[in-house]
This record gives C-alpha cells, sequence and structure tokens, in this order.
C-alpha cells in the first residue's frame, strides 16, 4: 500500500552501481530503510541525489509493508529546504552531530510521532538560529534526546545534591562508588539545560568553549553508558573545533 508521511533522512550509502539505500526517521513508521534506484546512474531519474543528504526533512510517497526491512519511495520532495545548514560550515556541523546522535540512538521501526517533531523542530530551528543558539543547540538536543528513550535525568539538582551520578541518571550529594560522575559545575550547566523547554532560551545561556565541551563530553559518556554499543563520535570533534 501507499502511504504519505514525513521523513528525516539521516544516512544514504551507495547500493548497486546506480541505487542508493537510504535510512530515514519517519513521522508514520519510526526508522525506515528505502532503495531508491537510478539516483547515480547519472541519466534522467524520478529522484534529485541532493534530496537525500543527511538531515533532509523530506514528503514522501512510500510504499509501506511491515513484513520487509527494505521500502520503496513512490515520490518525494521537500517538506523544508534549509537555506543556511547545508551551506554554513558552523550549521552543518552541529546538523551532523545531531544527525549521528540519532543514528546511533534509533533503531527500531517504531513510530514515536512526539520524537519526529521534536527532532524536525531542532533541525529547522537550526537552520533558523543565530549564533549563540547554534552554539547552544547540541547540548540541549543531546540533553532532551534522552527523555525519548526511557533514559531521561531527572532535574533533582540542588546546592547539596550538586554532582551527576551518569549511571543511574540523577544528582548527588556526594561521588558515587562508580567513577562515572559529572563535577559540581558540569552538573550545574546541565540541570540549567533541564529547566530550558524550548531552543530561543538558549541566547541566554553564556558558556564559554571549555564549559561547553566538557558538558558534550560528559552527555557523550551519559549515552555510551546507556545505549548498547553506542561507540566513539566522530562528528564530535569536528563540532567541537568549530565551535571552539
Amino acid at each position: 500500500m501507499v502511504f504519505s508521511t514525513k521523513g528525516i533522512v539521516l544516512r544514504t550509502v551507495s547500493y548497486g552501481e546506480t541505487s542508493v539505500i537510504v535510512s530515514c526517521y519517519t513521522q508514520s513508521f519510526g526508522l525506515q530503510s528505502y532503495i531508491v534506484n537510478g539516483v547515480r546512474s547519472g541519466k534522467k531519474s524520478n529522484f534529485k541525489a541532493n534530496l537525500f543528504q543527511p538531515a533532509s526533512i523530506l514528503e514522501m510517497e512510500v510504499y509501506h509493508n511491515e513484513l520487509k526491512n527494505l521500502q520503496r519511495i513512490k515520490e518525494t520532495k521537500w517538506h523544508y529546504l534549509y537555506n543556511q545548514v547545508f551551506f554554513n560550515v558552523y550549521k552543518n556541523a552541529v546538523a551532523l552531530f545531531i544527525t549521528e546522535l540519532l543514528q546511533k540512538v534509533l533503531r527500531q521501526p517504531e513510530s514515536n510521532p512526539d520524537l519526529y517533531e521534536f527532532i524536525e523542530d531542532s533541525y529547522i530551528t537550526l537552520d533558523k538560529a543565530d549564533e549563540k543558539t547554534v552554539a547552544n543547540l547540541p547540548l540541549y538536543f543531546a540533553i532532551h534526546l534522552t527523555s525519548f528513550f526511557g533514559a531521561k535525568i531527572q532535574n533533582n539538582h540542588t546546592l547539596p545534591t550538586d554532582l551527576l551520578d551518569l549511571q543511574e541518571g540523577f544528582f548527588t550529594p556526594s561521588p558515587p562508588l562508580h567513577p562515572y560522575y559529572a563535577s559540581s559545575q558540569v552538573a550545574a550547566i546541565i540541570a540549567h539545560l533541564l529547566k530550558i523547554m524550548q531552543p530561543a532560551e538558549l541566547q541566554q545561556l553564556v558558556l564559554n568553549k571549555y564549559e561547553r565541551r566538557a558538558t558534550l563530553d560528559t552527555l557523550i559518556q551519559f549515552y555510551s553508558l546507556h545505549i548498547h554499543d553506542f561507540g566513539a563520535m566522530k562528528s564530535l570533534a569536528v563540532l567541537q573545533e568549530v565551535l571552539a
């Protein structure tokens, strides 16, 4: 059957001589893989290759069969055409970080419209954002994404409970018995970010590059503790260099 859905491209890999396999997080079906023929043939195709760049937000008509792991796209077009994300080096670095993080976290074909909207809004916000918001958006995204996979950090931060236990996901007054915890300085930043519900508020968050780097490193450590086979974030070094 043919269905209409929005989808965000997470990864595109070559398949055969002329085709690609596109991994998308869709609004209707969650994570899905689509084979697209003829994109790399050099001949006229029903699909333009630039539609399948990572972070692209698309409207798609798709053939969907729950018994198949590989689906097909009937038609597609831009849902939102970026003005800056693909061309601005700073915004592109943030987009690549967000996309790689999603690749590591999203693994099941389960629909979650709230998660889809959070992801789409984050990319569009990035495209329109000012410099201060762009710098803080990776932190905001990484923190609030945790609430969608059952490992949310509890915001019980107070002056007495000023350390963050990364393994348990809550703030504590004393160091835990294991080594996975955040300092009081980083814990305070994370507690503040947990209270920020709209990306527009990020403009008021004043952090230097060392604070951002330490906080982002801590959040990646949190993911590595809670996501099986999380691995290394290849885009992290690039992001930190660009935003320095």
